[in-house]
This record gives structure tokens, C-alpha cells and sequence, in this order.
């Protein structure tokens, strides 16, 4: 604990400054600050090997808990709102993502293991996916935070561009507006954040979106484990653990529990609580940890492939929308 203390405390700090700054800066979020004021101090301020152990406990524990937290907030009823079409929308996006993103990362030179955490953090729900999505293909750190920075950056952008967008050619259309942003947008955050630049009502059917988006997380897990089992066999057999994460079987369970009983909305929101808190401080741990100067040296391939990735997701979003007639 004494090791672990001092780079966990520093990652609680910088995710409540973060939480306070998004006060102001509500657009952006407390989760996509925090990885950015981590990334900023992490390459000026706090650069000790001290911090190494407690920061790293952060980036990869309280990702685990957030994912096993998001269970309670998700029910499998929450399907029905939305429809066959509405259903088939999702999976439809999600396949269309993560062919698209492996596709591209393998084009861009950028290895099996980044193209599919890019892939599953796009498709599904962002740094929650990552860090599922991580460990069970055996990707390391270094792999893991330069995605979840991209895949954050392209949020942020695809955030703020796509409620113009909405507004532009889907005009005040509620299920279509709801359908691209909770369809495409990678975090829960920035679910909530771009809808709420179009209003409340986008805010609440988005999220129903997004939450059918989460509930394919186990799927996208176990896909990818055995894409990788068979394109490199050795990787997964040598760690001699079960073949899904126990904190993605954790969530499963929690969903199902959440879908056939009743839980009182303490649960919900308590648990949508911490898991933010957990995310936040995860999100600004992974920052700290990050050596900018690397993510510099690969060069404008990074950039090329969150963009391509993007505007995948965003043509892809609106040619199913018309072809679904959401």
C-alpha cells in the first residue's frame, strides 16, 4: 500500500481537479480531461518512478471495477425501446466499426493488437472496452494507453462535430438525432455530452442506444480472444488464465441480474456513480502514465487512423439510419 499510495493519490487528485474544471467546460467532460491533465503533467511535473506502481494500480484495477459496475445500469429490456430495427442498427454500426478499424490499422502499419482495441473501443463504449479488451488479448500497457488517448481525442472531436451535424441534415428528428450520437460516439460521457447540446430528450434515447452498444461487450471480448488465439497462439496460452476476464463475466452477471430482478435505483445510481469516479481516475492515471514524446514518434499515422476511423463511423451511421428508415 505504501508503494501503491502515492501515484494513486496523485491520479484521485488529478481526476477530482478534472471533475471540477468540467464544471466549466462541461462539453468536454471530466473523463476526457483527466487524460489530457494527466498527459500534461505526466510529461512535466511528475515524472518520479515512485508514482509508477500507484498509477498503474489505477489504470488497471479501477478500469476492471468500472467495467463489472456498468452491469447495474444496463438491463437487457432496454432493447425492446429501440426496436428490431433499432437493434439491428447496432449491430449493424458495430460489425461496420470493427471491420473498418482493423482494416485501416492493419493499412496504417499499426499492429493486430492496437487495430483491435481501436476497433472495440469505437464499437462499443470507448476506454471501458479498452480495458476489457486489453488483458484478454495481451496487449500491453504501452499498446493500451496510446489507444485509449486516440480513441478519446477522436470522441472529443466526433462530441462536438456531430450535434451540428444532427441538426444539419437530420434536423429536429428525435430517434435519428438519438440514433447517430448514441450509435457512434464512444463513451458514455460523450453520449450525454453531444446530446446534450441538441436537448434532454436526445440525451435520454441516445443513451438507450449506447447501453445496447455496452451490452455487446462480452461478445466483442470473446471474438477478439479468439481472433488473436488463432493469429498467435502462443500469446494467450502461456498466461493460463480462463479465456473471458472475470470482471467481464462479472458484468454478465450484474446485467442479467439488473434484467430479471427488480433492484432498487440505489444500485443504478450508486453504481453509475463510482464507476464515473472509477473511469475518471483511471482515464487520468493512464495520462500520467503516458510518455507523450513516444505517442509523438509515431508520426501522423495515429491522426490518419482516428480520423479515418471517424468518418467510417459517421457515414456509416447515417447510410443506416436511411437504409433502417430509424
Amino acid at each position: 500500500m505504501k508503494k501503491i499510495l502515492p501515484g494513486l493519490s496523485l491520479s484521485i487528485g488529478v481526476a477530482i481537479i478534472a471533475k471540477l474544471l468540467a464544471i466549466f467546460f462541461p462539453s468536454l467532460g471530466g473523463a476526457t480531461i483527466a487524460i489530457f491533465l494527466g498527459i500534461f503533467l505526466g510529461n512535466t511535473f511528475f515524472k518520479q518512478d515512485t508514482l509508477a506502481m500507484g498509477t498503474k494500480f489505477a489504470e488497471s484495477r479501477l478500469l476492471e471495477y468500472s467495467v463489472v459496475l456498468l452491469g447495474f445500469t444496463v438491463t437487457f429490456q432496454t432493447i425492446s425501446h429501440l426496436g428490431v430495427n433499432g437493434l439491428l442498427y447496432i449491430i449493424c454500426m458495430m460489425a461496420t466499426v470493427i471491420i473498418a478499424a482493423i482494416f485501416l490499422g492493419k493499412k496504417l502499419g499499426f499492429s493486430d493488437k492496437m487495430a483491435m482495441m481501436m476497433a472495440g473501443g469505437n464499437a462499443v463504449c470507448g476506454s471501458s472496452a479498452i480495458g476489457a479488451i486489453a488483458p484478454s488479448i495481451g496487449a500491453d500497457d504501452e499498446e493500451k494507453g496510446q489507444v485509449i488517448t486516440l480513441v478519446n481525442l477522436l470522441g472529443t472531436v466526433m462530441m462536438l462535430a456531430l450535434p451540428l451535424l444532427a441538426v444539419t441534415l437530420l434536423g429536429k428528428n428525435l430517434l435519428t438525432s438519438s440514433a447517430l450520437l448514441g450509435g457512434t460516439l464512444q463513451s458514455v460521457g460523450q453520449v450525454v455530452a453531444g446530446a446534450s447540446l441538441i436537448n434532454q430528450e436526445v440525451v435520454s434515447y441516445a443513451m438507450l442506444f449506447k447501453i445496447t452498444r455496452i451490452l455487446f461487450l462480452v461478445v466483442v471480448v470473446f471474438i477478439f480472444q479468439q481472433r488473436t488465439k488463432k493469429l498467435s497462439p502462443t500469446t494467450l496460452q502461456t498466461t493460463k488464465k480462463f479465456p473471458v476476464p472475470w470482471y467481464v463475466l462479472a458484468f454478465l452477471g450484474v446485467c442479467i441480474l439488473n434484467s430479471f430482478f427488480n433492484l432498487p435505483t440505489l444500485f443504478s445510481d450508486g453504481a453509475h456513480f463510482i464507476s464515473t469516479w472509477f473511469e475518471t481516475t483511471a482515464l487520468a492515471a493512464i495520462g500520467l502514465r503516458l510518455d507523450f514524446r513516444k505517442f509523438i514518434k509515431e508520426g501522423p499515422r495515429f491522426l490518419i487512423y482516428g480520423l479515418s476511423v471517424g468518418i467510417v463511423q459517421t457515414i456509416a451511421a447515417l447510410a443506416f439510419i436511411y437504409l433502417l428508415k430509424i
